[in-house]
Parts: C-alpha cells; structure tokens; sequence
C-alpha cells in the first residue's frame, strides 16, 4: 500500500539544513537596500532567477490571479515590472491599480512580499523596456506598459528551524 498524497507533502522537507541569520534591528532602514542585500544572498547561493516574483492582481469582481514575472527595477517611482495592457494583467491593473509582489529564496528560506498601489511609467520608459528585451527587432509596442508597485507595505520574511520565522515589515512612514 502506498502512502498517501498528504503524507507525501508532509515528509518533504521544509528548508535547507543552514538557514541565513536575520536580524531586523540591523537591517538597512532603507527597504529596497536590504531587498538588495538578499537578492545578493540569492544569487551567491546560485539561485535561479531570484529576480522572479509572483505578481498578483484581482479581476473587477475581485477573482484573484497570480503569475510569475521579472523585476526590473526599484527606483523612487517604486517597484518596476512590465506586461501588455491587452493581457489579462494589464486589464486587472487597469480595472484594479493595485498588486501583491512575493519573491522566494528556497536555499536561504527567504521571502519578500510587497504590496501597494500600481501606477503607469511613462511612455518613453515603457519604449525603452520594450526595445532593451531579449531579440528586440527595434520595433515599437504601443500596448507595452512598464508599471510600477508604490508599497504600502514590504515584508521581509526569514525562515527558523524553531518554527519561530522572522518577519521584518515596513510600512509607508518608515519607507524612503
């Protein structure tokens, strides 16, 4: 007789033997600082893509989605990612300019969530984002939107053997 599907899910492991230290007290007081910091972390322990997020967003009846998505870039405009207007995406942050980013760094039990608002870049840096892909045949994408998520929130999440995760928030007064 086999095990069952659940036993199966319960016996993997949750994380790596060697977890990260995480301190909140002397984390950077500037947020994208230590996402950078961590992003680090990641790629030195050879994670893949460790610029990839799930982005979820909610349709106009509030039905929610989720997909995975590249950052491009954290700037005083906020956190940058870029998809067609026409996609499903698109008309979710259109109808709702509002989303959720998570990263997650399995070797390091890491995760980053940030949430907040969504706003449009301008159509100049939407051009150049498009033109700066991977195979760009220097042709031009009006439905190209770089956005980009101004947090009302940022989580930074440190897994413990003990059960006893460290969760590091900053909210809108502590963000610069």
């Amino acid at each position: 007789m086999s095990e069952s599907f659940r036993e199966r899910l319960r016996a993997l492991p949750d994380f790596p033997e060697h977890l990260p230290e995480f301190d909140p007290a002397a984390a950077p007081a500037d947020p994208a600082e230590l996402f950078r910091q961590w992003l680090d972390a990641a790629l030195e322990a050879g994670v893949a893509a460790p610029n990839a997020f799930s982005l979820a967003t909610v349709d106009d009846e509030g039905r929610p989605s989720s997909r995975m998505l590249i950052l491009k870039d954290i700037d005083d405009d906020g956190w940058h990612f870029a998809t067609s207007r026409t996609s499903r995406k698109g008309l979710e942050l259109q109808a709702n300019p509002h989303a959720a980013l998570n990263f997650y760094w399995p070797p390091q039990g890491r995760q980053v969530r940030v949430t907040g608002d969504v706003v449009e870049l301008s159509a100049e840096a939407s051009a150049a984002d498009w033109h700066s892909r991977p195979g760009a045949d220097g042709s031009d994408n009006p439905d190209w939107q770089l956005y980009a998520v101004r947090p009302r929130e940022i989580e930074f999440w440190q897994a413990s053997h003990d059960r006893r995760h460290i969760r590091h928030r900053v909210v809108p007064e502590n963000l610069r």
